[in-house]
């Protein structure tokens, strides 16, 4: 395998638990109005296409307006969520701390900064990144290439010594757009999605240090 010069990990799947809880808070809005919001739509359109499910709701409940006022709710109701969860994983900070000075790692998230810093303020997990990059950093969210492409902007590293951790199929398509080798770590939400073009797939994040140490 070629030396890896910098890892770019993604966030919410991967390096903290929080996607049940986002979809907790999706499905809550959605069935204030009525509508059922399953976990193959979350799959297909949240966490594979990115579009959203809100084009699904009645007329009246997806014009863009309407949509803006569901995602304040939403949000709202999911950083509280976040406030009540201890969000540090054992097997994650020790995959970090053993590859911290070593190897540069990064965040690319999705996330809202505001959420984002949320998560990590009880983590603690920002001491082993070179920097991190949540929505307001980049102009379009993956699947396009932008976010990735603005980490490689960053860090000036080689795109073909950089490995990119993801969990979802947009994460993957986000990747393989930027030109980036990308290893897939499923999580529960996302065991159903095409990963036919990742370059390994991951049972769990020990596998990232086998991997690298071999």
């Amino acid at each position: 395998m070629p030396k890896v010069d910098y890892i770019f990990w993604d966030n919410d799947g991967v390096l903290v638990d929080t996607e049940p809880l986002f979809y907790e808070a999706t499905r809550s809005v959605f069935s204030d109005l009525e509508f059922d919001l399953t976990d193959e739509l979350f799959q297909q359109w949240f966490l594979s296409d990115s579009r959203g499910a809100w084009h699904l709701l009645s007329d009246e409940n997806s014009t863009r307006e309407a949509i803006l006022g569901h995602k304040r709710i939403r949000d709202s109701r999911y950083t509280e969520l976040l406030k009540n969860t201890d969000h540090k994983q054992a097997v994650v900070e020790a995959a970090l701390s053993r590859l911290h000075g070593r190897i540069p790692m990064a965040v690319v998230t999705s996330s809202k900064p505001d959420h984002f810093d949320l998560i990590h303020d009880i983590t603690g997990y920002k001491r082993f990144f070179e920097f991190t990059l949540a929505r307001d950093a980049y102009a379009k969210s993956k699947p396009e290439p932008d976010p990735y492409l603005k980490a490689l902007e960053v860090s000036g590293a080689d795109p073909d010594r950089v490995i990119v951790i993801e969990d979802s199929e947009r994460g993957l398509r986000s990747a393989a757009a930027a030109g980036l080798r990308c290893w897939i770590m499923p999580s529960p939400f996302t065991t159903g999605c095409d990963f036919s073009a990742a370059d390994r797939m991951l049972n769990s994040i020990e596998d990232v240090l086998t991997l690298l140490e071999d």
